[in-house]
């Protein structure tokens, strides 16, 4: 890495809870994700690139922007009820749904990857830097306007949307999502909003099994079939939704980044590679520079192959950079 290639000014939000959280043994949405993304921040020096910055949590009214009032309060009372339960006689899960589990730091980390979304909005929305990507966990797309599901508590690319949307006035936000799995909850809260395009790719049939029936006309998804190339990925996203994405003049573009549709990921079967995290990254920095001075906020989602995260990560941020 050389300082003369580096042009953009890239955050980097974290949030303690994002290492304590966890649903139990052998669960693939677990700590040690935010632990290989960070060695290998530190072991490819690109820490000295980034601006490193530790999110506040959310706020119940932030959330609340995103998500129904009781879905919020009944996932804080419940929380609160387990870190009561945890101190008095040691009891350490609560089970949402059949994949998605409280512990007593998973509200300090949902609200905290809200947080980061936020922050996040904030510095780029106020030229403190031109893009940010949050390293944090849990992931959120899958968490609906009223239900948390798919390891997913809050949306919180949803909920910087909506932030945007009411703190700054904007009125063309654009969403890309290219998880393997497609953002179902990102769709049931933004689908049908004007102010919002929603771009996806996402391998069909999977779960949640949702995104290729009757959708909302802001949303723009391309459901792509299993053992399908990182190459040919690439080429249905810039035939597909780049012309639209760049139609739109985007004021600001959020990404929820999973890394899941690796090549190497066994929760997916489709073949994305590091390079191809590059080509996209570039592809939606050049409308972001175009129409919005640069401005993206990306945020973790799925990946749970942790080599393969930790590199993806590391080839996504770096690219945000500027040094590739």
């Amino acid at each position: 890495m050389h300082e003369k290639f580096h042009t953009h000014k890239t955050a980097f939000y974290t949030h303690p809870d994002s290492l304590r959280h966890e649903m139990g043994r052998g669960h693939p949405e677990c700590p040690e994700r935010i632990q290989a993304i960070e060695s290998k921040m530190e072991s490819s020096g690109l820490n000295a690139y980034v601006l490193r910055r530790t999110a506040p949590e959310a706020s119940l009214e932030q959330l609340r922007l995103a998500h129904t009032a009781s879905h919020v309060q009944e996932t804080f009372e419940t929380a609160s009820d387990l870190v009561e339960q945890f101190e008095q006689n040691g009891l350490r899960y609560v089970p949402l749904d059949p994949d998605t589990t409280l512990n007593p730091h998973s509200w300090g980390a949902a609200s905290g990857a809200a947080g980061a979304v936020i922050a996040a909005t904030d510095a780029v929305m106020c030229g403190e830097v031109d893009n940010a990507f949050c390293a944090v966990r849990p992931p959120g797309h899958h968490a609906t306007r009223g239900r948390s599901m798919g390891f997913c508590f809050f949306n919180q690319v949803a909920i910087g949307v909506k932030y945007a949307i009411e703190h700054y006035g904007l009125t063309r936000v654009a969403v890309v999502d290219f998880d393997v799995h497609h953002g179902n909850g990102t769709e049931d809260i933004l689908g049908g909003d004007e102010r919002v395009m929603m771009c996806g790719i996402f391998q069909h049939p999977f779960y949640p099994h949702s995104g290729t029936g009757m959708v909302a006309s802001n949303m723009h998804n391309i459901p792509i079939a299993a053992r399908t190339s990182g190459k040919e990925i690439c080429r249905q996203i810039k035939e597909g939704w780049l012309p639209e994405l760049d139609a739109w003049q985007p004021e600001i573009i959020f990404i929820s980044a999973g890394f899941d549709a690796h090549k190497d990921d066994d929760l997916g079967q489709l073949g994305m590679t590091e390079a191809d995290y590059v080509w996209i990254t570039k592809e939606l920095m050049k409308i972001a520079n175009k129409h919005c001075k640069g401005r993206i906020v990306s945020s973790l989602e799925g990946g749970y192959n942790l080599h393969a995260l930790a590199n993806s990560v590391h080839a996504h941020v770096q690219t945000l950079t500027g040094l590739v």
